[in-house]
């Protein structure tokens, strides 16, 4: 029979000898949670170390990232052959799988990176949303797993933490678990010095199937696990654990959580669990116990293959899961410019048009909306994701946008669907540390964004978010898409849903936009800035714009040929993707005459593109609040002031 109990110890002893060997690390995950993991794999979990990448594996989110080495010696003992012992021995070290916080790695077994804490939890959502989604498409043949989340205090108490908790319970993922570790401990000390409340009663107020057991009594995890399992709502395990358990100096103590360790604490573990190996060494049968639990999943993984082999479904499922474009995608790209509105339209809803249109050419979109329906448009004809049906394209994440955003990192690194985050470009700061994972992970979410100016108009500074793009726009691996009209905003969205490893903002105008293009035969996006015809042979100006500034752009150019001064009017929608051409191209786009950049936010970032002595119109402060038209003249953001610095730079 499994010995778990020594299953657990054999956590315990790596994540120590990990931590001691690196110098530095957080034990107290490790060591408190240990049966709760131990138990989790060696009877409950759904994987194949020898598949990581099964589509229809078990999710475990490690959101108290902190207690990396609770993941990783997991990993080890599972299976897992990018983690090795030599790979833990260089736990922190560059380039090792076995980085200070868990990366996504998911050929090792990390699903995620967990990032600040509540975000993990919120991912976490994400994923079982995900599989509640593709459940419903193709079946339980194909897919039926669950998503655990191990969590700490902090990942409760970030505000985040209660945006999961109420909308898991809202949509009864019951796939769904948490595994609270409630030591009572926190950095500072005993959780009392910051929070009195009922944290399980908070839970079942959402909806949630509460358990309150001991964390180190493995009958009752187990047990509990099993519930967790038979219910139909997202359940929440709180496991009372004793924080460091296992080393007399520091267990159930505020150092618990990462005071440095020394050799001594190591013997004096050993004889505390009665524990014999060596440094990095576990026990022969031990091993054998960890290689028999994962059998069980292994059997599964097996049937899952056969299931899969004969699947009616089975070529769309690959399809979806492998996040590969149809065939026919090239004509749907082409009719998406083709249909392009040529008359003044917002931004947004010219975005609103190529999302209903993708409907049906890419079902696997996901669009996640923050309780804005109606002014984002981007739900149409889709249905809603509900408790009561999942086969919804289009989820109301309610006033959440901390947890939508995760939600979008959960769902990407999920796999086999395409999110879409929509709300309104002044939220994007409550979505920045999920964006921020997107682009340091490589995954591919859309977040699409209203009320991308001044052009908001009435609703005053607030909603005005001039300086948001600056800020996006220093991320790295994270394209800012600001397109003029509709024809460009269909191209930001082909190209977003041709990248796999990039994530992208679409920054989106609630006025109307100006059509600055009559053809969109060819992706002129495609490589981030071009010249806009109209224009040929030599010029005296540039002007470089984004969004409908561009439109102002183009006005003013023809101001300026009635004065006989040759002005080129570059559209610039996507600067990454500009920054990534060749020296020539950029060359023959920006021109050796003197250039204006035009934008309705912050100069910032613009010295890129301008030279010293070049001209900007543009923000210089925050919004205020009017119509927008009285906002663009009050501010100079015109195509007379347009026109002005342009003989100014020109001296005339």
């Amino acid at each position: 029979m499994t010995d778990i109990q020594s299953m657990a110890n054999a956590i315990r002893f790596l994540a120590l000898d990990t931590i001691l060997n690196a110098g530095e690390g957080h034990q107290g995950v490790p060591l408190g949670m240990a049966e709760i993991a131990a138990t989790l794999y060696a009877n409950h979990l759904k994987a194949a170390p020898a598949d990581p990448l099964w589509p229809d594996r078990d999710r475990v989110v490690l959101s108290n990232g902190h207690g990396s080495t609770l993941l990783y010696s997991l990993l080890h003992l599972a299976g897992y052959d990018a983690v090795s012992l030599d790979a833990l021995k260089t736990f922190r070290r560059l380039g090792s799988t076995c980085a200070g916080h868990p990366e996504i790695e998911q050929h090792a077994g990390i699903e995620i990176t967990t990032g600040l804490l509540g975000q993990g939890i919120a991912c976490a959502v994400g994923m079982a949303v995900a599989e509640a989604r593709l459940n419903a498409e193709f079946g339980g043949d194909l897919v039926d797993h669950r998503t655990w989340a191990f969590v700490g205090d902090g990942c409760l108490q970030e505000g985040v933490g209660q945006e999961a908790v109420s909308l898991a319970g809202h949509l009864r993922l019951g796939k769904l678990t948490f595994l609270w570790d409630d030591n009572h401990i926190t950095d500072d000390g005993d959780t009392l010095l910051s929070i009195s409340e009922d944290v399980p009663a908070r839970f079942r107020a959402a909806g949630w199937h509460v358990q309150e057991l001991d964390g180190h009594d493995i009958a009752a995890v187990d047990a509990a696990l099993a519930a967790a399992k038979d219910d139909p709502r997202p359940s929440l395990l709180a496991c009372r654990t004793t924080i460091a358990r296992g080393l007399p100096r520091l267990q159930g103590q505020r150092g618990g959580h990462s005071a440095p360790l020394t050799p001594q604490d190591r013997v004096e573990a050993c004889t505390e669990l009665d524990w014999s190996a060596g440094s990095f060494e576990v026990p022969e049968a031990v091993r054998a116990d960890w290689a028999q639990a994962m059998q069980r999943a292994a059997t599964d993984h097996g049937d899952w293959q056969q299931r899969r082999a004969g699947h009616a479904e089975r070529a769309d499922f690959d399809r979806w899961i492998s996040g590969a474009l149809p065939d026919d995608w090239a004509g749907t790209a082409n009719r998406l410019r083709a249909q392009a509105a040529l008359e003044p339209r917002a931004t947004i809803l010219s975005s609103g048009d190529v999302c209903d249109a993708l409907a049906e050419a890419l079902p696997e979109t996901l669009v996640l909306c923050a309780d804005l329906e109606a002014p984002t448009n981007h739900k149409r004809g889709r249905h809603a994701l509900t408790a009561q049906d999942r086969s919804g394209s289009y989820v109301h994440c309610g006033v959440r946008e901390h947890l939508m955003g995760a939600m979008t990192d959960g769902i990407a690194a999920h796999g086999g669907l395409r999110p879409v985050n929509v709300t309104y470009l002044a939220f994007a700061d409550y979505e920045r540390p999920a964006m921020r994972m997107a682009a340091l992970m490589g995954l591919p979410g859309l977040f699409v964004f209203s009320h991308d100016s001044i052009g908001v108009g009435s609703n005053g500074p607030t909603h005005q978010p001039v300086e948001i793009l600056a800020s996006y726009r220093a991320m790295p691996n994270f394209r800012v898409f600001r397109p003029a009209d509709a024809i460009e905003t269909a191209e930001a969205w082909e190209i977003c849903m041709e990248s796999r490893r990039t994530p992208a903002l679409l920054a989106l105008s609630k006025q109307e936009a100006l059509p600055v293009r009559r053809d969109g035969s060819r992706n002129l996006s495609r490589r981030g800035a071009y010249v806009l015809p109209g224009h040929e042979g030599a010029r005296d100006v540039t002007l470089l714009a984004t969004g409908t500034e561009v439109a102002l752009a183009v006005e003013a150019r023809a101001l300026l040929a009635k004065e006989g001064i040759r002005a080129a009017v570059v559209s610039m929608p996507c600067w990454e993707l500009f920054d990534e051409q060749d020296a020539a191209y950029q060359s023959d786009v920006l021109g050796t005459a003197p250039r204006v950049g035009v934008e309705a936010a912050m100069e910032f970032g613009w010295q890129r593109w301008l030279d010293r002595g070049d001209a900007f119109v543009g923000m210089t402060g925050f919004g205020a609040s009017d119509r927008t038209e009285a906002l663009y003249r009050h501010f100079g953001i015109t195509a007379e002031r347009i026109a002005e610095e342009a003989r100014g730079l020109l001296g005339r």
